[in-house]
């Protein structure tokens, strides 16, 4: 801890403010750079379980242009979601309307079977939309979930999963046992994420995915406000 005047304070805090308003003009130019990232057309057939039935990959931007996803982590046979994914999905829900209103149609995904979340998001009152992959391709085919015969051989942005499961460290096993996963190749079956889709003139494009490491909760930016968080 420092303690200074106001006068030292203000002298301080304007040597920060360059910092900060810095760091903001690059946040700009990287979501630029984001948003103008080629659109991948999607030419495979996808479908998944929601409340109101199966639903294509078009049917679940509810008449709007773009689709954002929130991959939350719940692998098929665990016995709860990932809790620091569950502390994002606590947050979604205020945020849908704000998005909705902005041609954006917000929704969580998980691997585990429908009836799976049903039971969790009412568990935490969820009121996001929230559909699963279960029984598709999509999440395999996007990234966000893995196949047991494939796991020993993916390397991703760094990250070679054959390593982490061989060495399997002790946060990796402790995570197996938070999330009730029978076994560490279930524990690290699926991703975390989000993706983006768009469609125009009655096609879709994936035109943005991001993977783990993600940004945090969403009162994590609060906490970079307090000295203590």
């Amino acid at each position: 801890m420092k303690v200074a005047t106001e006068q030292e304070w203000q002298a301080a805090r304007k040597e920060l403010l360059a910092a900060e308003q810095e760091l903001a003009a690059h946040e700009q130019r990287v979501t630029k750079q984001r948003r103008e990232l080629p659109w991948v057309p999607v030419e495979k057939h996808y479908t998944f379980a929601t409340v109101d039935g199966r639903k294509s990959l078009p049917e679940l931007f509810d008449g709007r242009s773009q689709l954002l996803i929130y991959h939350l982590m719940y692998g098929e046979d665990w016995k709860v979601a990932c809790p620091g994914c569950t502390s994002v999905g606590d947050g979604l829900g205020g945020m849908v309307t704000h998005v909705n209103n902005r041609d954006v149609t917000l929704i969580a995904m998980s691997r585990a079977p429908l009836e799976k979340l049903v039971a969790t998001k009412a568990q935490r009152g969820w009121t996001m939309p929230y559909v699963s992959g279960y029984g598709d391709d999509f999440l395999f085919d996007y990234g966000f979930a893995f196949r047991r015969e494939e796991m020993f051989g993916i390397v991703r942005d760094e990250f070679d999963m054959g390593q982490l499961l061989r060495e399997a460290p002790q946060w990796l096993q402790d995570y197996r046992d938070d999330v009730g996963a029978p076994d560490l190749q279930s524990a690290v079956s699926v991703s975390a994420g989000w993706s983006v889709f768009a469609m125009e003139d009655g096609a879709v494009y994936n035109t943005y995915r991001r993977y783990p490491p993600l940004v945090g909760p969403p009162y994590a930016p609060l906490l970079e406000f307090v000295p203590k968080p």
